[in-house]
């Protein structure tokens, strides 16, 4: 085993940044000794104890996030009226939004599980970071159909917007492809569950703070991702923030809903998508099968054309 060991700066930037989307296990889940821990904590110039109390921190702030939300009179009342069985599966199928380990669906879990004690739910994240619709979509089976879900989440879209920087004229994804990619994992999650479909719509990017992460070899420009949120509200299903204003107040993004890549939201951005979250699951009324009604406090005026 290598004796490399991170620097202090190495490591601050694990801490506050790479290491909650560093999730190797679930990019490379047939990699031998993936799933040790000591080998992944070597792999980053970490020791185990090191490695695995880094992560703990990220999990723990999801649960003080879910305390946090669970605080406002409004959410707590939305609860009582969540769809689900007591012994449901839940999968979520997304990119590194949905992979943060104090992300949103990790929050969301928290929620239900302070909640409702007494439930046998499964949650399982099946969000892999930077993926794009059709890298979901190649993992369909093994990640999502395999787990057997009573109930499936998709929040992709967001890296299907990349306009790469070797070609900044189009998206890496194209619109055609995303509607493509979403149509067949909705029928595939159709044939596996009767329960409708949850899709949670790509927030908006800060792009002047993306731009200035020289890592990163692409940008990402709202009007592309509207372009997306548009073909999700013409979905059948739950819809959650279709005009994708969860980040927003007065119609300004507030950047600390972000980290400072202006891409991946923080810890207040993911509580804002659990808070639309519950709120769509539970302020909806189902008609015409799997196609669900706008919740009655929807802006309207507001609505896309």
């Amino acid at each position: 085993m290598t004796d490399y060991k991170a620097s202090k700066d190495e490591k601050e930037v694990l801490e506050k940044y790479l290491l909650q989307f560093l999730n190797l296990e679930k990019r490379f889940p047939l990699l031998p000794g993936i799933e040790n821990k000591e080998a992944m904590a070597h792999l980053m110039g970490l020791d185990k104890d090191e490695f695995l109390k880094l992560r703990d921190r990220f999990k723990t702030n999801a649960k003080e996030a879910a305390l946090e939300l669970l605080k406002e009179d409004e959410v707590s009342d939305w609860l009582d009226d969540l769809p689900f069985e007591s012994d449901d599966t839940i999968v979520a199928l997304g990119d590194s939004i949905t992979d943060d380990l104090q992300g949103w669906f990790n929050i969301f879990k928290h929620v239900l599980d302070i909640t409702v004690p007494e439930a046998d739910f499964t949650f399982v994240n099946s969000g892999v970071s930077y993926d794009t619709s059709t890298d979901a979509l190649k993992r369909l089976n093994r990640d999502v159909v395999a787990h057997e879900p009573d109930w499936v989440i998709v929040a992709l879209g967001t890296f299907d917007a990349q306009k790469l920087h070797v070609e900044p004229t189009r998206p890496l994804v194209s619109l055609a492809d995303y509607w493509e990619n979403t149509k067949t994992i909705e029928e595939v999650v159709k044939q596996e569950t009767d329960n409708p479909i949850v899709w949670i719509t790509p927030p908006p990017v800060i792009t002047e703070m993306l731009q200035k992460i020289r890592l990163f070899d692409f940008d990402i420009f709202e009007e592309d991702l509207q372009n997306i949120r548009e073909i999700l509200t013409g979905k059948q299903g739950y819809i959650v923030d279709p005009m994708g204003t969860r980040m927003s107040q007065d119609d300004e993004v507030e950047a600390w809903n972000y980290l400072s890549d202006g891409l991946h939201p923080s810890l207040s951005g993911h509580v804002n998508t659990v808070r639309e979250l519950i709120r769509h699951l539970t302020q909806t009324e189902k008609v015409e099968g799997a196609s669900l009604e706008k919740p009655e406090d929807f802006d309207e005026e507001a609505e896309l054309d």
